[in-house]
């Protein structure tokens, strides 16, 4: 094919992917986001190409930047990235030209600035050392090992077998499995070591003997120049003002000593047109299949992944989980047990009373080691999220969350968790979140050393062609689409495929090539999606005895409330209330706190008949609530912890024909609400739409935003640092509501 042609198909490729961003479907269809996966293909296959599709990813950049169309920004700079990161031959001009496009782009308002500053430092790092993006992200997704690099991600994808067919989970689990097959230690090495010489080398590198040299290697030399390699490019990289003139010469040196005297031989025609057709694929992350059966199995895979089954017990009481590595200087805090009286008090820790001394009659008296707790730093404080500081991830071309928590105790684990499923999935995920933040409270083990980051593909039930609307099942997903276009495209679309994949027979066979769209679309999504959505997580106390303590637990998405048809056992023996109201549902007495734009506080009590409410806690319009859920400071808006409550309230009225009753919807939004029932009609709750979370015989609930969790050392110092309990409540409410991220593409567009 011609230059001129290949450009054309290329321009043609960009222009059907920027058609299937504007133009969004009515429904999902098994054929969209396959314009950008075939895109990829295309350059994958022919690698020589890709200077010509990076020239027309610039111009369409430009061009919406000049017409000012910032819908197709993000999307078109994220498959830049993607094929910059795959590519070699790429020549300055175009690293200088996309990166100064990106720093345009910083006077924009987020998500833009924070996408443009991303990619900005890795283009910066990439154009002085080409082929640093490759390396370190085959290095962190495979767990090769490396000391300048020492970087570790792996995949979790989670399925719960009750939500997701047997033959979804089959499909997936074949397609991973074949994929990654022959995906060994040694073949990435390989990757890694013919990339980097390719990038740097370009035209001079005889790709053809270079693999069939690293192929013939032993696993001790392929070892020992791949580390060579790592260590080239990772010191260059790390210099303030890199050297690519340097990079060159340290990488030839490697050429030559890997091939010897073949590295300057002429090359014969067969040789050229295997140079020419080479590829060097960019693996598949390491990606672990789970079956979510257990409500602590999403804790016991973080720590496992921390530490191998050869170094850790788990043990009941997270004792095997102590943070290894501390400074052994570092301060241990007792909790005190005297009276605090003043002669109570031991001496300094460097006096010792005499033996004469009447201070040993008060031996007795001295204070005893309590309970050893760790002294954090004084400026130091626990994140909200697990995610790092909001705004710029990978920074540097880093794995997002690096850095250091603590001194001496760096973050060089990504833990990036996928579930599949609809929102009774999310409602699990949720719960499982808000027992990850439980546990560091009470013992600050996996945050320091773990950045957990979250994704989400939505596999719903076939929907019925002729009915409209959106799935019931697939709210939360809706909200992404509408808030990221780029997710809607890429990943809502996803789940006709995950369905007809399942349909097909299986192929056991794993010798031939494949191209797994699926995965393809995972390894994307979990590469790209760096720009987190947060959702409030609420809880709700459940009353079936007022007497008793409640029942607590998290929702995510929906409570739902339905009145019970029997009543209380207690009504047999009572006398019914003169004046009540007879017909369909119960009298309830609804207390919520009324959501104002001012944040002045105003309750509103009230008492009506109702046969049921609703509380949703993610918005339904197209704009409602998109500019509150882009970053943990968000929280102060008031449409952040907003629930909208509907309400059908049952109306009495009177006519000649006698009295009748009707029903109307009401709604109104709040950020925490208490119902009880007054007539001891009992009422029925189910949690995020999952009828596993059902809980009847309910008298009383309340629901409000779920705090951070805090440890009790953190809660007597802030009650202790108040001398009037009221102060102290106080303060206890203004803890910082636990928010959920979600990864998507760009985080909210405006």
């Amino acid at each position: 094919m011609e230059g001129s042609d290949v450009e054309l198909d290329f321009q043609r490729s960009v222009q059907a992917v920027l058609r299937e961003l504007n133009t969004p479907a009515p429904a999902p269809q098994s054929n969209r986001g396959m314009w950008r996966w075939s895109l990829h293909k295309k350059v994958e296959r022919n690698p020589g190409r890709s200077s010509v599709l990076v020239r027309i990813l610039l111009r369409e950049l430009e061009k919406a930047e000049s017409e000012d169309v910032q819908r197709v920004i993000i999307p078109l700079l994220l498959t830049l990235m993607y094929v910059l990161t795959k590519a070699t031959g790429i020549t300055e001009e175009l690293y200088h030209r996309a990166y100064a496009f990106c720093t345009r782009l910083l006077t924009l308002p987020a998500p833009y600035s924070t996408v443009a500053l991303d990619c900005a430092i890795r283009l910066k790092t990439e154009a002085a050392v080409p082929g640093t993006l490759y390396q370190r992200t085959v290095i962190a997704e495979q767990n090769l090992m490396s000391e300048l690099y020492p970087y570790q991600e792996r995949v979790f994808l989670f399925v719960d077998p009750e939500l997701v067919s047997p033959s979804v989970c089959s499909a997936l689990l074949l397609e991973i499995e074949a994929a990654q097959e022959q995906q060994t230690p040694e073949a990435c090495m390989r990757h890694v070591v013919s990339h980097a010489l390719q990038a740097a080398l370009g035209d001079a590198c005889h790709t053809g003997a270079l693999n069939r040299k690293l192929q013939a290697s032993s696993r001790r030399v392929l070892e020992y120049y791949f580390h060579a390699v790592v260590a080239a490019m990772e010191q260059v990289a790390s210099e303030d003002n890199p050297s690519r003139l340097g990079h060159l010469e340290r990488l030839e040196e490697i050429y030559c000593s890997l091939l010897g005297p073949t590295a300057t031989r002429r090359l014969c025609v067969g040789d050229l047109l295997q140079d020419r057709l080479a590829s060097i694929p960019l693996p598949s992350p390491l990606i672990t299949f789970h079956l979510w059966t257990d409500q602590e199995q999403l804790w016991k895979e973080l720590v496992l992944f921390l530490r191998p089954h050869s170094q850790l017990r788990l043990s009941a009481d997270l004792e095997a989980l102590d943070l290894q590595g501390f400074r052994p200087d570092w301060d241990l805090a007792r909790v005190s047990t005297d009276s605090g009286i003043e002669r109570d008090l031991p001496l300094g820790s460097d006096e010792l009373p005499e033996p004469s001394s009447s201070e040993t009659e008060r031996a007795a008296l001295q204070r005893k080691g309590g309970i050893k707790k760790r002294v954090w730093p004084p400026d130091f404080s626990m994140p909200g999220s697990w995610d790092g500081p909001p705004g710029l991830h990978r920074r540097t071309g880093r794995p997002s969350g690096d850095g250091e928590l603590l001194p001496g105790v760096s973050r060089v684990h990504t833990a990036r968790v996928l579930v599949l499923g609809d929102d009774r999935m999310l409602g699990r995920l949720a719960q499982a979140y808000y027992r990850l933040r439980k546990r560091e409270a009470k013992k600050f083990c996996l945050t320091p050393r773990l950045s957990l980051q979250l994704y989400y593909i939505p596999v719903l039930a076939p929907q019925d062609p002729e009915v409209p609307g959106k799935p019931e099942l697939g709210e939360l997903a809706s909200f992404l689409g509408r808030a990221d276009p780029w997710y809607e495209s890429t990943v809502n679309t996803l789940y006709p495929a995950i369905l007809k994949l399942a349909e097909m027979p299986p192929c056991f066979d794993t010798s031939r090539t494949v191209d797994p769209f699926i995965l393809d679309v995972i390894t994307y999504y979990v590469r790209m999606g760096t720009q987190p959505i947060y959702f409030q997580l609420y809880k709700v106390k459940i009353f079936t005895n007022l007497s008793h303590d409640p029942t607590e637990d998290i929702f995510l998405t929906e409570l739902k409330v339905k009145i019970q048809d029997s009543k209380s056992p207690k009504e047999g023996s009572s006398p019914r209330r003169k004046g009540t109201a007879e017909g369909t549902g119960a009298e309830l007495s609804v207390c919520y706190q009324k959501a104002l734009l001012s944040h002045r506080p105003r309750e509103v009590t009230v008492s009506l008949r109702a046969t049921g409410l609703v509380l949703k806690a993610i918005p339904t319009g197209d704009t409602e609530g998109f500019y509150h859920c882009t970053s943990p400071n968000a929280a102060s808006a008031p449409d952040c912890t907003c629930l909208r409550v509907s309400v059908t309230e049952v109306v009495k009225s009177s006519n000649l024909a006698g009295r009748s009753f009707t029903t109307v919807a009401n709604t109104f939004r709040t950020s925490s609400i208490q119902v009880q029932s007054q007539d001891q009609r009992l009422l029925t709750l189910w949690l995020d739409k999952d009828s596993r979370r059902t809980f009847r015989d309910v008298v009383r609930f309340e629901a409000s935003p779920c705090p951070e969790p805090c440890s009790r050392a953190q809660k007597s110092k802030m009650s202790g640092l108040n001398s009037h309990r009221q102060e102290a409540e106080k303060n206890m409410a203004k803890l910082s509501p636990l928010l959920m991220p979600i990864n998507t593409f760009s985080g909210i567009i405006q």
